[in-house]
């Protein structure tokens, strides 16, 4: 296969915004890699995207026929096995789940599918359906992603006196990485640590656990298991079994727990977030597709939060908070369970972060990094605040 098509499947995309309000389905990091990724190391083969209108252009469909794949789907050594004997007038489901096919260059949905040959899948694939999976799945797709990145290489030798290693066989550093008077237990699962990164004097980290390049754990950080830190991000405090996709900080004391944190977010100092309900009963999320709250059936389950969105400090998250795109929340006291994109306030009542105002502080955000926001980023942002206008019931703007 030559080139593949990583398609935006519509039953499952509403499912998990506000992530896929900013990216395709298979742009989302879950283990150490993207979805994208995963399948383009699995396969050498070129892949693009088939998602929104509005996010077309920054992931751009290459040219030509294609292999398309369902963009949630987490890929394994089996399915290399289903698609390479799927041929060109076959399709390949899960139930009633279109899982693969072939398409043609000029082919804008998967209409054609319609007269091809239904292959069933002989196993259950694993599906991102949800967003609380991002992080359910955590820890199995470090593993797996941690086989494939490491897979025929050697490992930077720490050199570190003081830095202890707990089954060093299974901690993989790469290039430029630096760890000072650190622990990293590997007993459980496997530690990696990206091109670039740092460890600083008395961080204690259990694996399964990813940091991705140049990201930084601060001092006297404690990582628990599960957990993933994505390129060029900070973190520090408590964190546990969570996802943070990249360019995010969370560089202060604090509790994250069981959550899944966007790109380009910043969380105050002493922000905490709760993961477990005092009755010990399931935690219901905000479900967009439903416009109302599911039951996850989760004991354990934190916040999830949208691209470009802050909170000040000292600020407190309830268990199961969702937050959209471009919040900001400040303020004594929790906010309410589900902020709406754009959001200004906290537990005293919301206003409207005006557009120009964010887009202002977007672009000082990334400016930090040494990037910029272009004319099609904006666009896209534009669209957000306009799709999640009906969330924002207030009259005021701040």
């Amino acid at each position: 296969m030559n080139s593949i098509l990583l398609f935006d499947d519509p039953a499952i995309r509403g499912s998990l915004l506000p992530f896929t309000f900013t990216r395709p389905v298979a742009d989302i990091r879950i283990g150490i890699l993207k979805i994208s990724e995963k399948w383009e190391k699995l396969t050498g083969a070129s892949v693009s995207f088939l998602t929104q209108g509005y996010l077309q252009k920054k992931f751009p469909r290459k040219a030509g026929n294609a292999l398309a794949i369902n963009g949630a789907w987490l890929p394994d050594g089996n399915s290399l096995r289903l698609l390479k004997s799927l041929s060109v007038d076959q399709a390949l489901y899960f139930g009633k789940t279109l899982m693969a096919t072939y398409i043609g260059e000029t082919e804008k949905n998967l209409v054609a599918v319609k007269g091809k040959e239904i292959i069933q899948m002989d196993s259950d694939p694993s599906l991102l359906l949800k967003t609380w999976n991002i992080f359910q799945f955590n820890g199995a797709e470090i593993k797996k992603d941690f086989d494939l990145l490491t897979q025929g290489r050697k490992s930077v030798k720490n050199t570190d006196p003081h830095t202890i290693l707990y089954s060093p066989d299974k901690i993989f550093i790469e290039e430029g990485a630096v760890i000072r008077a650190a622990v990293l237990n590997a007993d459980n699962g496997p530690i990696y640590i990206g091109k670039n990164a740092e460890i600083q004097e008395g961080a204690l980290i259990r694996g399964p656990f990813a940091l991705c390049e140049s990201s930084t754990v601060n001092m006297g950080a404690k990582i628990k298991g599960d957990t993933t830190v994505g390129p060029h991000s900070k973190v520090g405090g408590e964190i546990s079994n969570s996802v943070i996709f990249g360019y995010s900080n969370k560089g202060h004391d604090g509790f994250l727990g069981n959550s899944v944190i966007g790109e380009w977010c910043n969380m105050g100092a002493d922000t905490n977030t709760s993961n477990l309900k005092n009755n010990y009963s399931s935690v219901k999320l905000w479900d967009y597709t439903a416009g109302n709250y599911a039951n996850t059936g989760l004991q354990f389950c934190g916040l999830m939060m949208g691209d470009h969105s802050k909170c000040g400090i000292n600020t407190m998250f309830n268990t199961g908070t969702v937050t959209g795109v471009g919040a900001n929340v400040f303020g004594a006291g929790f906010p309410r369970k589900f902020i709406p994109s754009f959001a200004w306030g906290g537990e005293e009542g919301f206003s409207t972060f005006l557009f120009p105002k964010f887009i202002e502080t977007a672009k000082a955000v990334v400016a930090r990094r040494g990037m910029g926001m272009n004319t099609e980023e904006q666009e896209i942002f534009r669209q957000i605040f306009e799709m999640s206008k009906n969330y924002r019931i207030w009259e005021t703007s701040s």
